[in-house]
């Protein structure tokens, strides 16, 4: 009985799965700018704090899916991460200005830089705005 059932579910997952789907949506991932922020100007050790981050999406298929966060000692970089259907025909119109924001606690003593992504330069070199923020006991 239990082969049976095995060589079913086996079965039913093959015929489940098809690789051959031409209505799948294709998607890209792509960093945002931060266009702005808001910090608090000082931090108190053990608080919990809301860092609220605006930016701006290029097109229509930039769907927001969530904080680009990373950390290395007291550094926290910021952008905003997205996912681009590459399969639709998207307008360039610059929508207005969507804002998010995520909770930070504080865990240690001396300071937290946080680094903004802020797009890239001429080049192709990554920009970041850099803000320090003290903590206090």
């Amino acid at each position: 009985m239990k082969k049976f059932v095995l060589f079913i579910l086996f079965i039913t997952t093959l015929t489940g799965c098809s690789i051959d789907n031409d209505n799948q949506n294709s998607y890209s991932f792509e960093v945002l700018p931060v266009d702005s922020y808001t910090l608090p100007e000082k931090f108190i050790l053990g608080n919990t704090y809301e860092i609220k981050l605006k930016y701006r999406r290029p097109s229509e298929c930039h769907l927001f899916q969530g904080i680009y966060y990373d950390k290395n000692l007291n550094v926290r970089t910021i952008g905003i991460q997205t996912a681009v259907n590459t399969n639709q025909v998207c307008t360039q119109q610059i929508p207005a200005l969507s804002e998010i924001s995520f909770n930070f606690y504080v865990t240690h003593n001396g300071s937290y830089i946080f680094k903004f992504y802020k797009g890239k330069d001429a080049s192709g070199k990554n920009l970041f705005e850099e803000v320090e923020v003290l903590v206090f006991n």
